[in-house]
């Protein structure tokens, strides 16, 4: 066994000493258990699960909770330090619900593929799964493969399996609680890191109530991508009609088809111009080249600029609809059609490593 288990844990219960007890009954020789700001009275099972694990574990204390990202950081840290020959780490929930048989074959796939992530995957479509679970799981699940282009069938998964390598990485990674296992996802595709799902079993224990994850609120990095995508076309809009009136001030000497030319084309190249910079820099961390995502970014903008004048003219003129209710649909499809078009081409990160 070349790969370390990880166990973050918060208040934890009698299910922790029988956990490292099958770790190490299917072969795990290093186990990390790592003490979330837990109260005195569930300490106890902190030192039980060190008695079992046969001089397997280690422990380490966090004095307040601090969360479960900054948790899983903690024994990143001490397992980088310390690993020897492991080549990665599998991490799992303290709460009973991955099996060891399930973690060991996350263990056995990252020593097979060091250069993914391995994730243990879940099948909601079963029968006996909290409401709460599947809703949020599918929810996020969606989002993920629409906003991220990341297709991954269970989002919420705390059976992973980290290499070293990726470990490292992620020290430096945002999120101290829940959020911070979203973001681990989302690294995955900054760095075109591989996501290899596990089938493991799916078991909910008291419909999973011992749980602390919010499926929406711990998932608001994902949410927050279009939100910023959303903000920058609402500020780029405030920007084109505040210099188009600005223009049409300024030139009002001028013929009205000639400061209506003058307006427009002026607007509109400086809102494009803040549009491109916002988005390049605030909504996707783009480090590519000005010239070559420039040239891509116009090139998007007058392929949308045709397809918004055709969408609206064949709904108007051909299919009947009233012209602005033509353009409020047509916009919002192109909208969001212009967003995985940017992200997927325009200001697509090279690979990191």
């Amino acid at each position: 066994m070349k790969v370390t288990a990880i166990i973050p844990s918060l208040n934890p219960d009698e299910r922790l000493p029988e956990i490292v007890k099958r770790l190490v009954s299917v072969g795990f020789e290093r186990i990390i258990l790592v003490n979330d700001g837990s109260i005195p009275e569930r300490m106890h099972f902190f030192d039980e699960a060190v008695s079992v694990g046969e001089g397997a574990c280690v422990l380490l204390n966090h004095n307040v909770n601090l969360g479960k990202g900054r948790a899983l950081k903690t024994a990143f840290n001490w397992f980088l330090g310390n690993q020897g020959k492991d080549i990665g780490v599998v991490t799992l929930d303290a709460d009973g619900q991955h099996q060891a048989e399930d973690v060991l074959k996350c263990a056995e796939t990252l020593e097979k593929q060091p250069d993914a992530l391995i994730v243990g995957a879940r099948n909601f479509n079963q029968d006996g799964i909290p409401a709460r679970s599947v809703i949020g799981n599918k929810l996020t699940a969606g989002v993920f493969r629409f906003v991220c282009g990341i297709r991954i069938s269970d989002t919420q998964t705390g059976l992973r399996g980290i290499s070293a390598e990726f470990a490292e990485i992620l020290m430096n990674v945002s999120g101290e609680r829940f959020e911070f296992e979203t973001n681990m996802l989302l690294e995955t595709k900054k760095r075109e890191i591989n996501i290899v799902e596990v089938p493991i079993a799916t078991v909910y224990i008291n419909e999973n109530k011992s749980s602390h994850f919010n499926p929406i609120r711990d998932s608001f990095s994902i949410y927050m991508l279009i939100v910023k995508y959303l903000s920058s076309s609402l500020l780029s809009w405030a920007v084109d009609f505040g210099f188009f009136a600005l223009l049409q001030y300024l030139f009002s000497w001028l013929a009205p088809e000639q400061k209506l030319l003058i307006a427009t084309v002026g607007a509109r190249v400086i809102s494009s111009l803040f549009n491109y910079a916002v988005n390049k820099k605030v909504v996707f961390h783009n480090k590519g080249s000005v010239p070559k995502t420039m040239a891509k970014y116009y090139t998007v903008a007058v392929i949308q600029a045709a397809l918004s004048y055709g969408g609206v003219y064949l709904l108007t003129e051909v299919a009947g609809i009233y012209s602005l209710i033509s353009k409020l649909v047509v916009d919002i499809i192109l909208f969001f059609i212009s967003f995985k078009v940017q992200q997927a081409w325009v200001f697509k990160n090279s690979k990191k490593r």
